[in-house]
């Protein structure tokens, strides 16, 4: 019976230790695949639970990721941002650094931007890091692009007919309210180039554009063109303008050469509708003079018979015709 006891006991002290042993390995392997990572958020004052890392394990999440933005977000005064964000926005298969960076951005900039607000531009495929960049220090944009078109300026013509060859630039800043669904840089351009067409169209002389080219810049942003963009436009700069060809003198030529062949065919018509009537005409003489030629041909015939009818006589001779 004491032997069963000793025996139970050795067994039972086997297991405890075997239990204490497992324990003290899944601890250490815990403390030297994590410790570092929680040790490193602990002393920022960004606080990781242990708990949190391994099921950031589990859920295949990248915990270092996941740990460094938490620990920049935390520095930099957005204490809000919590690891459970992050984690959701990582399985949502977003760039959790460029948000947190884009976030701390805002946050120095006091731009009013939220992490749910960011993630959504951030997983519509825009960047919102150079949105929010442009938002604080707006860029300039040539228009037309060289890059996106194979056209270096503008062509547009004043009521003159005098053509104008222009290139302007626009400078524009994020507007991140509208920045998810709202319409892109081409757009921006594309408008921008209309406008100016326009204006320099509505001119009644290009000269008064040479003289004033801050009339096509007001003109431009009278019209509200940023509406529906991701971009507020701030200012329209001419940076270049030149005086290209006088359309409307080589078209009125144009129109005076076309006037002038189509006045030369109708001349040519009535020329050949004339020498046609002529020789109408003459085929017509030719027939009547055969015609004359033919009664003339009948007349010594006329005579022939009568003579040979005793129709005719002599005059000298006084004698009375001869009947039958």
């Amino acid at each position: 019976m004491a032997g069963s006891l000793l025996l139970g006991l050795g067994w039972g002290q086997i297991l405890c230790t075997a239990f204490v042993g497992i324990a003290v390995a899944v601890l250490l392997f815990v403390v030297l695949k994590y410790g570092n990572l929680w040790f490193r958020a602990y002393m920022s004052n960004a606080h990781v639970s242990i708990l949190s890392l391994i099921g950031m394990s589990l859920r295949k999440v990248n915990a270092p990721l996941i740990v460094d933005a938490r620990i920049m977000a935390v520095q930099a005064g957005l204490r809000d941002i919590t690891t459970r964000r992050l984690e959701a926005h990582y399985l949502a298969g977003g760039h959790v650094l460029h948000v947190v960076r884009a976030l701390i951005a805002a946050h120095r900039a006091s731009i009013d931007l939220d992490f749910d607000q960011a993630a959504a531009i951030d997983l519509a495929g825009r960047d919102v890091l150079d949105a929010v960049r442009t938002s604080v220090h707006p860029k300039v944009i040539d228009c037309p692009d060289p890059r996106r078109s194979h056209k270096s300026v503008l062509s547009a013509i004043a009521k003159d007919g005098v053509e104008l060859r222009v290139r302007a630039r626009v400078t524009v800043r994020t507007n991140l309210e509208q920045l998810i669904g709202g319409a892109t840089e081409e757009t921006i351009i594309a408008r921008v180039g209309e406008g100016i067409i326009t204006a320099i169209g509505s001119a009644e002389k290009h000269l008064d554009v040479l003289e004033n080219p801050d009339l096509i810049s007001k003109a431009v942003l009278a019209r509200g063109l940023d509406a529906h963009t991701a971009f507020e436009i701030v200012s329209i700069d001419i940076a270049d303008i030149d005086v290209g060809n006088n359309i409307g003198a080589r078209l009125q030529a144009d129109q005076a050469e076309a006037d002038m062949r189509v006045a030369r065919a109708r001349a040519e018509m009535r020329r050949a509708a004339a020498l046609a009537e002529e020789q109408e005409m003459r085929a017509e003489v030719a027939a009547r003079r055969a015609e004359l030629l033919l009664a003339e041909a009948e007349v010594p015939k006329a005579m022939a018979e009568a003579f040979a009818h005793g129709k005719l006589y002599s005059g000298r001779d006084g004698a009375p015709p001869v009947g039958p």
